[in-house]
């Protein structure tokens, strides 16, 4: 039975793949196999050592201790892509709020007041005040090009508008559903002076924090507008409200507000609204359940974001799973030890990430309580599991 701890309320559609008679499910439990979450904060939490396994139902992990839990054998899960339609959606809605001036047109006509009459004329009087513009014929930049982007890039495509990229670690996969006429920018600086509209989807790291600030600001185009619905921090707040007061920028969209940004007359600030959708809910607590449940039933792994991508079909016998440091040697060590079990190689597959690696191996026989031991002992060695026996 393994026990799975959640940390957050994770949609029903996602914890139903995990099944009854196999996964006990709690909001307390102690000694859990593996953690559920959404934005529950992890950094300050004592994790039990019995954890094998971290997911989490959204794209971001700056919530978990990923240097931590890789550092004590512990793989994290996400789900990119689960939630990318409705962030796509929101980021349409806010380049359509600043383009017509909604927030503001809204705020204007909540405060007006008298007889309908009155109001009819207030509103002929005052609509001049929020002339907007059109999305077609103006240029979107996007940064990131994952999931998110490219959805993103494609959607603005199709409505007419002029579309730039850059992301110099993108994906083949994602390369291969942009569309064509997406261009390519050199660099940040080079799309940032060529846009109309700026839109951010990559994680906050040291090398994106305040990737906007006052020296690329000026080099935008007047009237411009900055959206960023993917973390607070990619932005310099104090540098773009500058920018609002000066004129420099038309508009500032984003999901994160503040003091400084919630009453701006030229800002709109939504309370993190990204992925909050009962869609994106539901495809991330699927998605993230489903790898969980195959890492801890079969050692397979998919969208980690600090272990390699494996996939070892079962081919019969009784698979052994071990995740140690990437160092030679370490699968001659594993496999004297094996045949010192008297244990014979049925099927074996070896893949690494940056500093750790990830052994799937089915074996002919269970592994005796001494064998698995061993294993363990070896230097570099974090975690061995034996799938399908008593842990």
């Amino acid at each position: 039975m393994h026990k799975i701890l959640t940390l957050n309320n994770i949609s029903v559609a996602g914890l139903d793949r995990l099944p009854r008679d196999s996964f006990e499910i709690a909001s307390e439990i102690t000694h859990p196999d593996a953690i559920l979450l959404r934005s529950f904060k992890m950094h300050d939490m004592e994790i039990p050592k019995t954890v094998k396994a971290i997911g989490r139902a959204g794209a971001g992990v700056n919530n978990i201790p990923v240097e931590r839990m890789t550092e004590q054998g512990v793989a994290v899960f996400n789900a990119p892509g689960a939630n990318s339609n409705a962030v796509k959606e929101l980021v349409l809605a806010g380049m359509l709020m600043a383009a017509r001036n909604i927030g503001q047109a809204w705020s204007f006509s909540r405060g007006l007041s008298g007889e309908d009459a009155e109001i009819n004329k207030a509103v002929e009087a005052g609509k001049k005040n929020f002339v907007g513009f059109e999305l077609p014929g103006r240029t979107l930049g996007v940064i990131g090009l994952g999931a998110i982007g490219v959805r993103v890039a494609n959607a603005a495509h199709a409505l007419g508008m002029n579309v730039i990229g850059y992301d110099p670690t993108i994906t083949v996969r994602s390369a291969w559903q942009l569309s064509s006429d997406i261009k390519q920018a050199l660099s940040v600086d080079d799309l940032v002076s060529r846009c109309d509209f700026i839109t951010f989807h990559v994680p906050l790291i040291e090398s994106t924090k305040h990737m906007i600030n006052a020296e690329r600001l000026q080099s935008m185009k007047k009237n411009s507008v900055l959206l960023n619905f993917a973390r607070s921090g990619i932005i310099d707040d104090e540098a773009a409200v500058a920018a609002l007061d000066s004129g420099k920028l038309y508009a500032y969209i984003c999901d994160f507000p503040s003091n400084l940004l919630k009453d701006h007359p030229r800002c709109i600030t939504l309370p993190h609204l990204g992925a909050s959708t009962a869609e994106a809910e539901e495809n991330c607590a699927v998605m993230v359940a489903d790898q969980v449940r195959s890492y801890l039933e079969d050692g397979n792994i998919t969208n980690s974001v600090n272990f390699p991508e494996i996939n070892l079909p079962r081919n019969g016998g009784h698979r052994i799973a071990v995740v140690n440091s990437n160092v030679p040697n370490m699968l001659g060590q594993i496999s004297s030890d094996l045949a010192a079990g008297g244990l014979n190689i049925i099927d074996m597959l070896n893949k690494s990430r940056n500093d750790v690696a990830v052994t799937l191996i089915d074996v002919d026989a269970a592994p005796d309580e001494a064998t698995l031991q061993r294993i363990a002992n070896i230097k570099g060695v974090l975690s061995v599991r034996c799938l399908g026996c008593s842990e």
